[in-house]
């Protein structure tokens, strides 16, 4: 009779061989892209956002041109600013703006527990090379100037609550005839939410954060893509993807997406990790990793038992919803790119 032990060690060897198989078969399909999509990362600047961020800045289909720290996540606007001028030198991806502009929600004020969030002491025991100087000017502005720049639409990934986002095409409506889609890892439309406060089980964090500047966005007119819970609950981090990940690691980002995963192993292993933002940063360059329902969609931000919900409704914003994602594929798909 095999031990727990034993089968994980079984199970995260195939996922080894398989990721290696999958690294060879993927990444020649990278060279042949052509020019890389133009992409504005808005983060909050978790763990799981570190994942999502390196994915991107590691694959030639995509061209990060400014990255955008919101404040009202997980992150505080220095500690945030910090890592991802830490994760830029990383991967010497180049001058790459990046801003954070408040802590503050654009109304209410729900919000992360003060334990959850991320210091500048946490910022500084990563062990990241040291990044440049944050852009002058705001998260906000920021955002905004790149758009006008770019000439060509521009993809928005984002990955933590969109008061950057929201506050940005509420100044600037037009924004978005510049906007080519904007990808969100946010909301439960149809599966139960995180259970940010009693009572409430229908929000997810990132929406439930700033729900006024969510519906902001939500409403704006933007091509949306919306990968939430509805996705993100069917791709849990296993340890037999941490043990296989960790042996395949042999670039140094790999390297420290594997240590900062380490440190989340009691999370991982009683089963409360997922690929959130990940799974949103791969379906951004692969949209066939998931199934996209067409579905109206509103924001509810009013106080109460359902703020922050992404509810249903035939009269709200039509939202490309992904649902059933292929979780093998995005495994190997997400090993091998931070490996090339």
């Amino acid at each position: 009779m095999c031990t727990h032990s034993q089968k994980r060690f079984v199970r995260s060897g195939i996922l080894l061989l398989i990721f290696s198989l999958v690294s060879i078969a993927v990444l020649p399909a990278f060279a042949q892209d052509e020019a890389p999509t133009p992409v504005i990362i808005d983060t909050d600047m978790a763990s799981d956002d570190w994942m999502a961020i390196l994915y991107a800045l590691k694959n030639p289909a995509v061209s990060v041109k400014a990255i955008t720290v919101t404040g009202t996540g997980l992150a505080y606007c220095d500690s945030g600013v910090q890592i991802a001028l830490g994760l830029l030198a990383l991967v010497e991806y180049g001058d790459v703006p990046v801003n954070c502009w408040t802590e503050t929600p654009l109304e209410g004020e729900n919000a992360f527990p003060a334990e959850w969030r991320v210091t500048m002491e946490t910022a500084e025991s990563l062990g990241l090379p040291e990044g440049g100087e944050a852009a002058e000017g705001d998260a906000v502005a920021l955002f905004s100037s790149t758009l006008e720049a770019s000439e060509e639409p521009v993809t928005v990934l984002a990955l933590g609550p969109l008061t950057n986002v929201g506050a940005a095409l509420e100044q600037n409506p037009a924004l978005v005839d510049k906007i080519a889609n904007i990808v969100i890892m946010g909301g439960a439309v149809d599966v139960e939410g995180s259970y940010v406060v009693d009572g409430n089980t229908t929000a997810e964090w990132n929406i439930y954060c700033d729900p006024h500047a969510a519906k902001l966005v939500f409403d704006s007119g933007a091509p949306i893509t919306l990968v939430g819970l509805d996705a993100t609950n069917e791709v849990p981090m296993t340890m037999e993807f941490l043990d296989a990940f960790t042996a395949a690691a042999a670039t140094p980002e790999a390297k420290f997406i594997a240590q900062a995963l380490a440190g989340n192993a009691e999370s991982i292993e009683s089963g409360g990790y997922f690929f959130w933002d990940p799974l949103a940063a791969a379906v951004m360059t692969d949209p066939e990793l998931v199934t996209l329902e067409t579905r109206g969609v509103t924001v509810i931000d009013e106080a109460g038992d359902e703020n922050g919900r992404t509810m249903p409704d035939d009269d709200g914003a039509p939202i490309q919803v992904a649902k059933t994602p292929d979780g093998e594929a995005f495994e190997a798909l997400f090993t091998a790119t931070l490996n090339s």
